[in-house]
């Protein structure tokens, strides 16, 4: 890395809710094919496949919008 370079913690953060996301999403996608035995009460909602979407979306925004290629654009224009 050369010195004076930096990445934004908002990438990082970015990562961490995609992933999270991602693996929530995928949960609730299994348990809509194949329910568990005993449901619970808001069972119908499936609150895991909204919240794992939000934060998918929210991950790729933020990674996409601070990663370390845009970064470099946004210094190239400042200079």
């Amino acid at each position: 890395m050369k010195s004076g370079s930096h990445l934004s913690i908002w990438f990082f953060t970015g990562l961490c809710l995609g992933v999270i996301g991602a693996l929530i999403f995928a949960t609730g996608i299994y348990e809509i094919m194949s329910p568990p035995a005993n449901k619970v009460v808001l069972y119908d909602l499936h609150a895991n496949v909204w919240w794992g979407a939000i934060l998918l979306v929210s991950g790729l925004f933020f990674g996409i919008h601070f990663s370390p290629a845009n970064e470099r654009k946004r210094m190239a224009g400042k200079s």
